[in-house]
């Protein structure tokens, strides 16, 4: 009877290997400058909403589209609304946020397959010979993705402010004459996603841990039936590197929390 047990449970892990597959969480391409990506992104029948230097001569634009916002006006899924793409004008290269990876990981149980994938056949039919990176995950482990035992997962959120969410948005908006805001994305009546710059210090984090990830920043805030929320950094950041050792991540130890206080300073 235990043989038979331990035949069954091997079968199963043989089956479950073979129907599983790694999904890369970023899309690498051949070099354009922003001004080309731009009008790209356009033709494809995206609305670009910034553009952001995320690291030393790098680049990210954040795009969206209408079936986009339309997901991510879902209750917590504000994350979802976006895509975006890193260009390293220092490597000549590109990078894409993969929108079925980060779909699956912002969508959570709601994952629209067909959102999701119509997204990237769009990019890839302007932007040709786009390749995996070598970050990347078993696609059964994305939504229920945290770095380790004890570690957060996509709901565990760090909550900045509670009010309602039109005194929420003027908050961070007036915060410092707004010079933190990139942009305001409206999803829905009650719900807006804000692309927040973090301070000089906070976000050398890039260049210590990896520059081709430099798509993580910006950061963004969710603005919700009237809280502000962000995710929770070691969630975001192990979702962004899924390469990334513990021993790289003890070097970036004070982020996490260096990033929650950016973020809430508006909501004080």
């Amino acid at each position: 009877m235990i043989k038979l047990v331990i035949a069954f449970c091997i079968l199963l892990m043989n089956v479950s290997s073979i129907h599983a597959k790694d999904i890369s969480t970023y899309l690498i391409g051949e070099y354009v400058d922003v001004a080309s990506a731009k009008e790209k992104l356009l033709k494809a029948g995206f609305e670009v909403i910034a553009e952001y230097k995320s690291v030393k001569d790098g680049i990210t634009i954040i795009f969206t589209n209408e079936a986009l916002k339309l997901e991510a006006s879902k209750p917590k899924r504000a994350n979802a609304a976006i895509l975006r793409l890193f260009i390293d004008n220092k490597e000549k290269m590109i990078s894409f946020t993969n929108p079925i990876y980060f779909g699956k990981a912002f969508m959570q149980d709601e994952y629209n397959a067909k959102v999701y994938e119509e997204a990237l056949a769009s990019i890839s039919s302007s932007f040709t010979s786009l390749k995996d990176s070598v970050d990347k995950l078993d696609e059964d482990d994305i939504e229920a993705y945290h770095f380790m035992i004890g570690m957060p997962y996509y709901e565990d959120v760090d909550e900045l402010g509670k009010d309602s969410t039109s005194e929420l948005l003027v908050k961070v908006q007036n915060y410092k004459k707004g010079k933190f805001v990139l942009f305001t994305l409206k999803l829905s009546n009650d719900s807006y996603l804000v692309g927040y710059d973090l301070s000089k210090r906070t976000k050398k984090f890039v260049k210590k841990i990896g520059r081709a990830n430099g798509a993580v920043l910006p950061y963004v805030i969710s603005i919700e039936n009237g809280l502000a929320s962000s995710l929770e950094a070691k969630y975001y950041l192990a979702v962004s590197y899924p390469l990334l050792t513990m021993t790289e991540f003890t070097t970036i130890a004070t982020i996490p929390g260096a990033i929650k206080k950016d973020l809430s300073k508006p909501f004080k």
